[in-house]
């Protein structure tokens, strides 16, 4: 079977098993430090690895014959695990680093339980994520994707050429994109549900067409950018929701009373957020700026070139 790294050209398959190989290097590099937890950071980067290992056997399974241990559910039970623990870094990080210190004394002494408490709720989502990573259903998945990568199988499509080919993967991980309900809450205070699916699809979108970032150009990396900021924007807009939340649920009377200044200030960077996403998102779902995205995908597909070999061992993307 060719190697992504021999003169091109390279074929679906490869190029997939070329990925896949990275994504499960990085998850087994990151398990002991995981494990040790003395940084936060190992923690935010295997997760990262493992919802782009999900989208990447997603997006390239018509061209591979996997394993049946390597199943999504037990990739997405092993994302949910580790995001209560690495979401409770987040939340505290914000309140503590970020928030409290543009607060008045008293608040900030108010908020010193609240602290004490997402300490102990992480504690408790940390011995979660031990038990996972060290689980037999984790584990296996693994060991047998590692035992896959040393001999992958490929389906016919999978033997074919990439070039050619690079609109066929990037097309299912925008379609439907803009029909998402998501787009139409028109108040950040309205169904905010629906907006934090549309930020997971985002993410989904954006890492499909960044896979395809070693053999494509300059318009699919201009709307990835574009779809990364427009996912932080939602990012953002989940923590602070999330954040009132959690400290609303842990003073006795509740947020706006205990602490005002925090509560008007979680307010206003919430409707500040919220106010940068309407303005691009408005812009965005215009038919012009949609039939763009395909026309963009379509052109590049129509000059595909062999790309340097070098190009595929660009570093691994860190969120």
């Amino acid at each position: 079977m060719a190697s992504p790294h021999d003169d091109p050209p390279f074929s679906n398959g490869a190029f997939a098993v070329d990925l896949i190989g990275r994504f499960t290097h990085k998850l087994a590099s990151l398990q002991g430090p995981v494990l040790a937890d003395s940084d936060p950071e190992p923690l935010h980067q295997m997760r990262v690895a493992l919802r782009r290992l999900r989208t990447c056997l997603y997006q390239f399974a018509p061209a591979l014959q996997l394993p049946k241990a390597v199943a999504d559910p037990r990739l997405a039970k092993t994302v949910r695990r580790l995001g209560m623990a690495r979401d409770l870094d987040v939340l505290r990080e914000r309140l503590e680093r970020d928030l409290m210190p543009e607060l008045p004394e008293a608040e900030q002494k108010a908020l010193k339980p609240v602290l004490k408490q997402l300490r102990r709720e992480r504690a408790l989502a940390y011995e979660q994520v031990v038990s996972t990573l060290q689980s037999g259903g984790y584990l296996k998945l693994l060991s047998q994707l590692q035992a896959w990568l040393r001999h992958p199988e490929l389906t016919p499509l999978g033997e074919l050429p990439l070039l050619g080919w690079t609109l066929e993967w990037q097309a299912p991980m925008i379609a439907e994109l803009f029909q998402h309900p998501g787009w139409f809450v028109l108040e950040w205070e309205g169904d905010m549900e629906r907006v934090h699916d549309l930020r997971k699809r985002l993410k989904t979108a954006r890492y499909g067409l960044e896979n395809l970032g070693a053999v494509t150009g300059s318009r699919s990396r201009q709307w990835v950018a574009e779809l990364r900021d427009l996912q932080e924007l939602l990012g953002e807009l989940n923590d602070l929701h999330v954040l009132e939340k959690a400290i609303d649920d842990q003073l006795p009377s509740g947020l706006a009373k205990s602490v005002p200044a925090l509560d008007a200030l979680l307010r206003r960077k919430a409707q500040g957020c919220w106010d940068q996403w309407r303005q691009r998102a408005d812009g965005l779902i215009l038919p012009e700026r949609r039939r763009s995205l395909w026309m963009d995908l379509w052109l590049e597909r129509r000059f595909d070139s062999p790309t340097e070999p070098a190009l595929l061992a660009q570093p691994l993307p860190s969120s």
